[in-house]
């Protein structure tokens, strides 16, 4: 895991590329390497900040220059093994043990064909000096991020947007409908950037630029031919094997030359990794995190403390226990920097105080569950659109009623918050409406006419466009399988563009790498092929994922109610961050530079602070884009609103 960065045929290649490299040293703090040579009439540089992971040596820096190509990369290859064997079989011989290395060697020998072999989380550039080419690549499932930017026949990239922002002169304008965007699902989408000229290369695609000025792209890997793929089979009657298929990936990912953690929060997801972890590497370290106890009981969060616990001592695993009770007064800033885009989810916040923490006691490499429930149904939206369709056959003045009702109950008093009152307002905003608004109104943060009234009214359009565009994903797919669909659009929406993203960031933040397993190409393959009324069975979400970790967890476990990977926003707004909030409402530079309406927010606010509607998690969002706007607009010159 590492940062990379480069300039094709860039003006002040050089600088610019040193500059970019020396923006990312965090996530690589053990070594910096640059490389340059000509191409047509212009040059290339590449730069790389190493966390060395595998093969420590010096045979493994990068940039990696062998026989007129070189290599700059991040990720891990979890099937370097056996591609090393089959291309040392063919005659080639490997200096070092790095899975760099093999990568270097597949590409000479495959070229773009190589891309499908891969099994892993990559991005690349990789410079041809014979032909003057170079291609950048990602892997499948957008694991790993690539931004770049074009200006004529030049090209500059990197792992972060803060670096292309930072080597362009405050140039950079900020792209108001990745804004709307971020409003909408409190993260941009991975088809989106937040700033006009940059742009992320799609995840399992490549894009090719030659001396001459012309750029190719393709596509290697789609979630959309994944999932019809995986309906034939369920249609043919095959049924993978879940356990066997997530086990095989789980012993893939423990993969390393240092040591190996595990987030355990006691749910299913991280308690199923962890175990089968402990499996492969007895007395493996796993870090859990809990709350401060008034925030704990003001949210009504569950006591995933104790199940952490439970699975530690069962398996052996040395479990540290972190408190987040953070002054995010002044973790608010740093994590805004951090995470590249505005990204609401103080979900980021546990990821990187948990990176730190494992990073001081020598731990550079972690395992995550996260996608599990993207890919097995194991969201409540997912439970809860099921039951919509349910709900939608009860009588319309008895639906009227129950609604009238609900809406007069109280989200929180002053000493505690109803989650079950949260979660019922949340399902009636969208238990009438048809599949695709229903879907989209079950996880973004507001509906198309509320969304209206809080942005500039100039960009009426652009709401429009944003709306649009979740439509065109959500239903660009053939399956006849609900849940399936439902999965579908998360895997290629919420996935990368949050739950991905603000966990790179933040852990590379910390200058450690998080590895996901469930989010590998041979789970997703099966994941597909596994019916929806096999994912969710009467209420049960994950249906299929928790008989496979049956066999290796308690029940107890395995069928618990669903835990949080979240934070006590409602105590947090109540308490450390209302100033805030008013001064952000008052004199932010979102309103003041109209963007966002100051009656809006007033309403958002008072209803919030009535405890009559929870808006904590909106108001965070606007924290984290006010910040986020504030860095991107401010007059340091490296960068500039539109």
């Amino acid at each position: 895991m590492c940062g990379i960065a480069g300039t094709y045929r860039w003006p002040d290649g050089k600088a610019v590329t040193d500059r970019l490299t020396d923006t990312l040293a965090h996530r690589g703090p053990d070594g910096a390497g640059r490389y340059s040579h000509r191409t047509g009439d212009g040059e290339v540089h590449l730069g790389h900040r190493r966390l060395a992971v595998i093969d420590l040596s010096g045979t493994g820096a990068q940039p990696m220059v062998s026989d007129g190509l070189a290599l700059t990369y991040n990720g891990e290859l979890y099937n370097a093994p056996e591609l090393r064997a089959e291309l040392a079989a063919a005659g080639v011989r490997f200096r070092g043990t790095s899975d760099t290395e093999v990568l270097l060697e597949a590409w000479r020998r495959w070229g773009t064909d190589c891309l499908h072999r891969l099994r892993g989380m990559f991005a690349f550039g990789v410079f041809d000096e014979r032909t003057g080419d170079l291609v950048l690549a990602r892997d499948q499932l957008g694991i790993k991020p690539l931004f770049l930017l074009r200006r004529g026949g030049g090209l500059v990239f990197a792992s972060e947007l803060k670096a292309l922002a930072a080597v362009t002169g405050g140039s950079l304008q900020v792209d108001h409908a990745a804004l709307v965007a971020s409003l909408l699902y409190y993260w941009v989408p991975d088809s989106r950037c937040a700033f006009r000229e940059a742009e992320k290369l799609p995840p399992g695609s490549w894009l090719r630029c030659r001396p001459d000025g012309r750029v190719q792209r393709g596509r290697f890997w789609h979630l959309r031919d994944v999932a019809a793929e995986g309906r034939e089979r369920a249609r043919d009657g095959e049924q993978p094997d879940v356990a066997a298929v997530v086990e095989e990936s789980a012993r893939r990912h423990l993969l390393s030359d240092v040591p190996v953690a595990t987030f355990l929060s006691g749910g299913l997801d991280s308690s199923y990794l962890t175990a089968l972890a402990a499996r492969d590497r007895p007395g493996i370290s796993a870090y859990t995190i809990g709350f401060r106890a008034e925030d704990a009981r003001f949210e009504a969060m569950p006591d995933d403390l104790r199940y952490a616990r439970q699975v530690a001592e069962r398996f052996g695993v040395d479990l540290r226990e972190i408190e987040i009770a953070p002054n995010v007064l002044d973790l608010l800033p740093r994590m805004t920097y951090h995470l590249d885009e505005p990204i609401g989810d103080p979900a980021a916040i546990n990821t990187f105080l948990i990176c730190s923490a494992a990073r001081e006691a020598g731990v550079k490499v972690m395992l995550s569950g996260m996608g599990a429930d993207e890919l097995f149904a194991g969201y409540r939206k997912h439970l809860a659109n099921l039951l919509a369709l349910r709900y939608q056959r009860v009588p319309r003045p008895l639906r009227r009623g129950l609604s009238g009702a609900v809406d007069r109950l109280p989200v929180a008093t002053a000493r505690r918050g109803y989650r079950s009152v949260r979660f019922a307002k949340r399902f009636l905003s969208f238990a009438d409406l048809p599949e695709e608004t229903a879907f989209r109104r079950s996880y973004t943060m507001y509906d198309r006419e509320e969304l209206l009234s809080l942005v500039d009214p100039d960009l009426a359009g652009t709401v429009e466009d944003v709306l649009t565009e979740h439509a065109d994903v959500y239903r660009d797919n053939d399956l006849d399988d609900f849940v399936n669909r439902m999965c579908l659009g998360d895997a290629r929406m919420f996935l990368p563009g949050l739950n991905l993203a603000y966990t790179d960031r933040s852990s590379m933040a910390a200058s450690t790498e998080v590895r996901v397993p469930y989010v590998d190409v041979e789970v997703v393959r099966a994941a597909f092929a596994v019916p929806g009324d096999r994912k969710i069975v009467g209420r049960q979400g994950k249906a299929v994922l928790k008989e496979a970790a049956a066999s290796v967890l308690p029940r107890e476990i395995v069928y618990r109610p669903k835990g949080l990977f979240s934070a006590p926003l409602r105590a947090w707004m109540s308490r450390d961050l209302a100033p805030l909030v008013r001064e952000v409402i008052n004199d932010g530079e979102l309103v003041r530079s109209g963007f966002l309406r100051r009656d809006a927010l007033e309403r958002l606010a008072a209803e919030d602070a009535a405890g009559h509607r929870d808006f904590s998690k909106h108001l965070w969002h606007v924290l984290t884009l006010e910040y986020w706007y504030r860095g991107a607009t401010s007059g340091s010159g490296r960068r500039q609103a539109a």
